[in-house]
């Protein structure tokens, strides 16, 4: 009985058609062709050469990656592999016949390497990190591609293997050095700024237009060190650059930059600006959400949220908006399913480990919160605001001496400015033999910056201690002479009303509720006063306790822990 015949067409294979069709992007037909072939290879192994049908099973497997089925299509790369093995061992032990016919086909074959690199993209949609560093390890360093190390690169870095990550994206920039993610991966590894623009030197002399690449490099050289202000001001002198003008990656990174130094005000105008020049940007909106919320305008946030879904339902960033809106409409629960939602799409989203932890906290689960806390910090280990939430979790859970450890840590790694002497300072007002401490911290800080709000809060809480609203009037008065806040408006509100002048204290909660009408605390004096109660000393320092825990958002928590206080500035969730 003669053997079945190969299936072909008039000078064309049907392996042939299946990647033609695949090269045209056909998937969905290449599924369901290669789909039956394939079976008919299984009920006649004599149907297909071992070659097609190494073909048939890497097309398939393409076909099911692009429909996400990924699991499916790494069983079916794995076969593919596995018949390239028996395709090398007889390719092997037959010598060639110097059929020219063979030679096209052979040079057609899908390649081994790019297999590989697709399991590795299938293993990363799975989020099984280890089984794809471990397909890409395979792979002899001399065949590596740029994307096979930029891949390795990312994943070892994930893995925290960063000796390995730093060599990875070394030699992606040997053979791409104008691999500007490259770069930046490195110089978040700390590999310094002069080394990593030393691998770009060459290409920078020899193309025009191409000088600000090594003030580029410097710039984000300073914000992977933490020096916000340095970065900024280089930042801004590439930016008014006539040719890098109103680009819309260094006006997101000058916002994240004000905002991790504290300036909402210039974070905030970065970000609508490049919000304007780009209306499907997504990168950063999660922080301009957030900074949206603080301030009180739920609405917009709302609005921001449901543009961003309408944009891609698939990136972090939608999710941590809407869950920025649950947790200042104290809906914590959803807030909490959100966050976890926007870490599923994206596992180094550091807002939305923020998110989540101080949902977590809220909801009482410090210990889950702390995890969270902990790795927003291994992720970003220069944004204080990561640091805050995890020493508010310790205050929350009355390990006073666990949160002093860490706030003398962030005090000598980051530096001493306004933001970690009074993060430092917080910690020491919990415990009443460092009282003296605090005030000297608190000094120092509003020294530094007269304007910075958590100082201000932080001095008056003192000084509410001390009764000496007098001294706190005129602390607030100064604050607000070139800004306008909503807690700030409401302490001075409280501390009017400590020394009986109930008219001006009125105006003040009335101002604060028309910057952020959900302060319920502004609502609660408002209604006092109404009601004509006259606090006592002890109320009165209890009210001003509450309030000064809330920080610049108005009450996020409704708690009554002075644990919290952190928490309710700001800080819960990516404030700097």
């Amino acid at each position: 009985v003669p053997s079945a015949p190969r299936l072909s067409a008039a000078g064309m294979s049907v392996v042939e058609h299946v990647r033609e069709m695949a090269a045209a992007g056909l998937h969905s037909n290449v599924r369901l062709l290669s789909g039956l072939l394939l079976t008919m290879s299984c009920n006649n192994p004599e149907l297909f050469s071992p070659s097609q049908k190494y073909q048939l099973f890497v097309y398939h497997a393409d076909s099911l990656f692009h429909d996400k089925e990924y699991r499916n299509a790494v069983s079916k790369y794995t076969m593919a592999l596995q018949q390239k093995k028996a395709l090398s061992k007889t390719s092997k032990v037959r010598p060639s016949t110097g059929n020219a016919a063979s030679t096209p086909q052979s040079q057609c074959l899908p390649s081994e390497i790019e297999v590989k690199y697709k399991m590795a993209e299938c293993y990363t949609m799975l989020k099984q990190d280890k089984d794809a560093i471990a397909i890409l390890d395979g792979i002899p360093s001399r065949q590596r591609t740029p994307k096979i190390n930029m891949m390795l690169a990312n994943l070892y870095k994930k893995a925290g293997q960063e000796r390995s990550s730093v060599t990875s994206y070394k030699e992606v920039l040997r053979q791409c050095p104008l691999a500007l993610d490259a770069i930046l991966g490195l110089l978040s590894l700390s590999v310094k700024g002069a080394e990593v623009a030393s691998m770009t030197i060459n290409v920078i002399q020899s193309i025009p237009n191409l000088d600000w690449l090594s003030v580029w490099i410097k710039a984000y050289a300073f914000v992977h060190t933490g020096d916000n202000t340095r970065a900024i001001n280089t930042i801004c002198s590439l930016e008014k650059k006539s040719l890098l003008r109103d680009n819309v990656d260094l006006l997101g990174s000058l916002a994240d930059l004000y905002f991790r130094a504290g300036d909402n005000k210039n974070s905030i105008l970065k970000f609508e600006q490049a919000q304007m020049l780009d209306p499907y940007l997504i990168k950063g909106m999660d922080v301009y959400g957030y900074l949206l919320a603080r301030e009180g305008r739920l609405e917009d946030v709302e609005n921001l949220g449901c543009r961003l879904f309408n944009i891609s339902d698939q990136h972090a960033e939608p999710w941590v908006v809407s869950g920025c809106h649950s947790f200042y409409s104290k809906r914590y629960s959803r807030a909490l399913y959100l966050g976890a939602k926007a870490i599923q799409l994206n596992s180094n989203s550091v807002q939305a480990l923020l998110l989540k932890g101080a949902a977590l906290r809220n909801m009482g689960r410090v210990q889950e919160a702390i995890i969270h806390f902990r790795e927003a910090i291994r992720l970003a280990p220069c944004r204080l605001d990561c640091y805050e939430g995890l020493i508010e979790c310790y205050l929350a859970s009355s390990s006073i001496r666990e949160a002093m450890v860490m706030a003398n840590n962030v005090y000598k790694t980051l530096g001493a400015n306004a933001q970690t002497l009074t993060l430092l300072a917080t910690v020491c007002l919990e415990d009443p033999v460092t009282q003296e401490k605090a005030k000297t911290l608190l000094d120092k800080a509003l020294t530094q910056r007269p304007d910075y709000i958590k100082a201000v809060v932080k001095k008056a809480e003192l000084l509410s201690r001390e009764q000496k609203y007098e001294d706190g009037i005129a602390l607030l008065r100064n604050a607000l002479a070139n800004q306008s806040d909503c807690v700030l408006h409401r302490i001075l509100g409280d501390f009017l009303v400590a020394v009986n002048e109930y008219q001006e204290a009125m105006d003040q909660y009335s101002i604060a509720l028309s910057l952020d009408p959900n302060d319920q605390k502004s609502l609660e004096g408002m209604q006092k006063m109404e009601k004509e109660e006259s606090p006592t000393d002890a109320t009165q320092e209890e009210d001003v306790d509450d309030m000064e825990g809330s920080g610049e958002e108005g009450d996020l928590e409704g708690s009554d822990s002075e644990a919290a206080q952190w928490a309710d500035q700001e800080q819960w969730f990516g404030m700097q």
